[in-house]
């Protein structure tokens, strides 16, 4: 009865111990499935689905690779705020770095008056030292400021390329902003004129590598006018504008248009400048010019606020007198207006009031016709002299009585006239000044206008008719000869100088790239120059000389061909001796395969050195 008891007690206990044991297994199960869905979930929303989440019993491990040490921590973080952070078992990897990006090289060069400045980073390879001395270089009497750091790390592509087109650009800018970048230059700079910003733009273009993006801005500053000036002429030939003044490329436009509807048939420009006297000044040359076209013929001249309509001899006299009277209340208050309707003077003998000068294209001046006496033949004289150089000057003249007070002011102002050109001639009369011939100046005949209206008064009546051409190049307009030599070897970065194989004729597609070598070389007169034959290490050394040597003749020859002066240039051949690539590859050994223009300071010791070489 006793052993019963028991059994049955210890049957009982064994029975709950297992049902426990299987209600907290499933309680195990139920916490592990929960904490495994919790924290995928908050994971997943976060945005960090390249988690894995295992849960094995009360622990939870998170596998994976994180895209960085900040990522994987913060998700430990975001894990430990959903489960107790000691249940969290961390197994994640961080994906392996690709290493420390190189650095962004680059520099501005600044350069003005005050000196040249130099900021940024570059290469090592750059050689820091060498363009601080080519800085200086520019010009010994400037301060070079040194702000660049250096880094060891391989120049990128482009770089050495780009760097070097911009200290060649700064050597033309003196006053400029370089910014280089790897296979990138953005250059602004500002130019004396516009016309040596079209010099510019162009010789830098031409510089440019063809592996280098260039960003080119050169303002030209506007020319202060004074006076400000507009002459416009209107004949049976049609309207002209001797002198155009604007002050703004909206007002050219505006007077321009309104020159074409008043009858202007060639092409005009109007010079923009500063010194404008008014801001009305584009609407009083619109209606000068209107007002003119209604008479039909004769000429209209705004100096500054000074406006002067001179009809054509027989104009109609109440028309004149109608349009005059209009244009008067139709301008702007500051604008005084001058009207000049000519009337025959049947009683003045023009032949005695009549005094000439004619320039011929040597240089010499002739003056006939009359003077009022010996005191203004000896001024004439003394100022031809002056202007045109005293071995030039012929004087011609009568003294007559009669003359008008002012006939000295205008003799001499004519001559003065005349002094524009390089050939013509200026007559002087009663009623007006003539002038006729050429000039090197684009710019002539608003010179000439600005003149004779200071001169002799807005009111005066003169006729021009200056023709433009092109100076001939002269020693002042040669190139300098590093700038030569610059671009010379900018026109074989687009495309070099190639020959047959093996041999010293140069190849049909080269023609092209020797005749703008022969271009370049128009422009820089004698020059101590060198054409440097080069080859590759292919072949026996003494065979590359020769081949280099013949080479290098041959472009000489082809530039004697092309009617160049070549008395000072010399033809040497240098072999494989100046490599700048290595030979070991296709590319390198087509880099190699060259010829290079240098300038050189002692000709008799390249000669001699030529001679020696031929020797051995």
């Amino acid at each position: 009865m006793r052993l019963s008891s028991i059994l049955i007690f210890a049957t009982t206990f064994a029975s709950a111990a297992g049902l426990s044991l299987i209600v907290a297994g499933f309680a195990a199960t139920a916490l592990e499935q929960g904490s495994e869905i919790a924290v995928r979930r908050a994971l997943d929303t976060n945005g960090f689905s390249w988690t894995e989440v295992a849960a094995d019993g009360l622990q939870v491990e998170l596998s994976g690779q994180a895209p960085d040490e900040a990522d994987r921590f913060a998700a430990i973080s975001l894990v430990g705020g959903v489960v107790d952070a000691a249940r969290v078992i961390d197994k994640m990897e961080v994906k392996p770095s690709d290493g420390i990006a190189p650095p962004r090289f680059s520099t501005e060069i600044l350069r003005n008056d005050a000196g040249i400045s130099i900021i940024g980073l570059i290469p090592e390879s750059s050689n820091h030292t060498r363009i601080l001395n080519s800085l200086q270089d520019l010009n010994e009497e400037l301060s070079v400021t040194d702000f660049l750091e250096t880094a060891a790390h391989r120049a990128p592509d482009d770089w050495n390329a780009a760097l070097t087109f911009a200290l060649e650009a700064l050597a033309l800018l003196p006053r400029s902003k370089i910014s280089v970048q790897a296979g990138m230059v953005e250059i602004i700079a500002i130019s004396d004129s516009p016309e040596a910003k079209a010099v510019l733009e162009q010789q830098l273009s031409r510089m440019l590598p063809a592996n280098v993006k260039g960003q080119i801005e050169i303002a030209a500053p506007r020319p202060v006018i004074s006076p400000f000036i507009l002459r416009y002429v209107l004949d049976e030939n049609g309207g002209r504008f001797d002198a155009c003044s604007a002050e703004s490329a909206q007002a050219r436009v505006t007077i321009l248009r309104a020159a074409q509807e008043a009858g202007l048939r060639a092409t005009a420009e109007c010079l923009i400048g500063l010194g404008v006297p008014s801001v009305n000044w584009a609407q009083a040359a619109i209606q000068a010019i209107h007002s003119l076209s209604m008479i039909g013929q004769g000429s209209v001249t705004l100096s500054n606020t000074d406006v002067t309509l001179v009809a054509a001899m027989g104009t109609e006299e109440a028309l004149f007198e109608r349009v005059a009277g209009e244009l008067e209340q139709a301008l702007p208050s500051v604008f005084a207006l001058h009207a000049v309707l000519p009337k025959p003077e049947e009683d003045k003998n023009s032949d005695a009031q009549e005094f000439t000068a004619t320039l011929s294209p040597e240089g010499q001046v002739q003056m006939r016709g009359r003077l009022a006496d010996d005191l203004q033949g000896q001024t004439a004289q003394s100022y031809a002299r002056a202007r045109f150089g005293s071995q030039n000057v012929h004087l011609a003249t009568r003294n007559v009585d009669d003359l008008p007070e002012d006939w000295a002011l205008r003799v001499l102002a004519g001559l003065e006239a005349l002094s524009h050109l390089q050939r013509g001639i200026v007559t002087v009369g009663a009623d007006t000044i003539a002038l006729r011939g050429m000039s090197y100046d684009e710019d002539a005949s608003a010179q000439v206008s600005r003149m004779l209206s200071d001169k002799l008064g807005e009111a005066e009546n003169y006729q021009l008719n200056i023709t433009y051409e092109a100076p001939p190049a002269s020693p002042e307009q040669l190139m300098a000869p590093a700038l030569c030599e610059a671009e010379l070897a900018a026109v074989q970065r687009v495309e070099k100088i190639a020959f047959e194989p093996g041999s010293a004729t140069v190849a049909d597609g080269s023609q092209r790239v020797l005749d703008k070598i022969a271009a370049v070389l128009e422009q820089c007169g004698e020059l101590p120059l060198e054409i440097q034959g080069h080859t590759d290490s292919q072949g026996r050394e003494t065979m590359n000389l020769n081949l280099s040597q013949a080479r290098a003749q041959s472009v000489l020859n082809a530039l004697a061909a092309r009617r160049l002066l070549t008395g000072t240039f010399s033809a040497k051949g240098y072999g494989e001796a100046e490599p700048i690539a290595d030979n070991g590859s296709e590319e390198g050994r087509e880099a190699n395969r060259r010829i290079e223009f240098r300038l050189f300071k002692e000709k008799s010791t390249s000669a001699e050195a030529q001679e020696g070489n031929a020797g051995e």
